[in-house]
């Protein structure tokens, strides 16, 4: 898809050239033609390293030559959930390469507003600030402490990031997955203490056997299944909380005794916050938070064709894909 040359920046926006796209499970799902947020054609690309080259009138908050993140939220400002303080969740949001074209291209122009940037992070952990902001905004939802037991179901991109920021809140983890390679990924690179395979005759009994019993008080499912989401409301301990971060279009469905009895809570949560992106900068600056062993593969941009097949199988063994503009 050939696109235009954007335009010199307009009041409030910048001119940005794209350093680094990340590559995920949106993107995945829009190559196989299977993404249902998408008309098509569209350019992808929502994880972002970017270089500012020049900005419009009234931009104070960036300046040419700095490095950024990029917020891919493009809210209303106006609707009640922007009026709250929820722009993440704003009823006109558009997200830049879902529902209108992202970065997968040379240069582009965003609000200023949607830029975060950073003085020392490289480009690549800039484009996987998103992905974490994505984790990050889960767990504050999910109001995580110190010491409890938090299970994390699915060890994908978002999964992982949610594995990171609640080991960040000082909790207990828990990773279940039916993937063997992506569970010994959360041991030996994240540190996880406590992993369950999905195929396991018996995945409750080793949650009770880890938790002595208690079970987790914070469940959160980032698989985006149907299958994996209603098996989740037996995991959680009496008055525990659940938190799906993935999403799929259908039905969930669970059975109204055993959720009332317990007392659950059940929220979604839906991309970040202005202010997550902020904290993730600056965590990753002070290297509480290890984005190395995320990127597994690269690919300049006109190799994107033929790599691209090969990321989308599983036997690949992709964590992170990373696209070098």
């Amino acid at each position: 898809m050939d696109a235009p040359a954007p335009e010199a920046p307009a009041p409030g926006e910048a001119l940005v050239r794209i350093h680094r796209v990340g590559v995920c499970g949106t993107d995945i799902h829009a190559y196989g033609g299977s993404q249902p947020f998408f008309t098509y054609p569209r350019i992808l690309g929502h994880e972002l390293g970017v270089e500012v080259l020049a900005v419009g009138p009234g931009v104070t908050r960036v300046k040419p030559g700095d490095r950024c993140a990029v917020e891919p939220y493009l809210n209303c400002q106006a609707c009640l959930a922007c009026r709250s303080g929820k722009p993440n969740c704003c009823s006109e949001l558009r997200v830049l390469g879902v529902h209108c074209d992202g970065g997968m291209r040379e240069q582009m122009t965003v609000p200023a507003r949607k830029l975060h940037p950073s003085a020392s992070l490289t480009f690549d952990q800039l484009a996987l600030v998103e992905t974490l902001g994505i984790g990050c905004h889960a767990v504050e939802r999910a109001a995580l402490k110190g010491g409890e037991f938090a299970l994390v179901i699915g060890a994908g991109p978002i999964g992982l990031s949610v594995v990171q920021f609640a080991m960040e809140a000082g909790a207990q983890v828990i990773v279940l997955d039916v993937n063997a390679s992506r569970l010994e990924f959360c041991r030996r690179q994240l540190g996880v203490a406590h992993v369950v395979g999905a195929a396991e005759a018996n995945p409750l009994a080793a949650l009770r056997r880890i938790t002595g019993g208690d079970l987790p008080t914070v469940v959160l499912d980032a698989t985006g299944s149907a299958q994996s989401m209603e098996a989740a409301f037996d995991y959680p301990a009496h008055g525990g909380r659940m938190v799906f971060v993935g999403l799929f279009q259908g039905d969930v469905t669970f059975g109204d005794p055993g959720f009332h009895r317990r007392e659950l809570t059940l929220m979604g949560s839906r991309n970040a916050l202005p202010e997550d992106f902020t904290r993730i900068i600056r965590l990753v600056e002070a290297r509480r938070i290890d984005t190395a062993p995320w990127i597994t593969h690269r690919a300049p941009l006109d190799g994107v064709p033929d790599a691209f097949p090969k990321w989308v199988l599983p036997g690949t063994g992709v964590v992170k894909a990373m696209i070098e503009v």
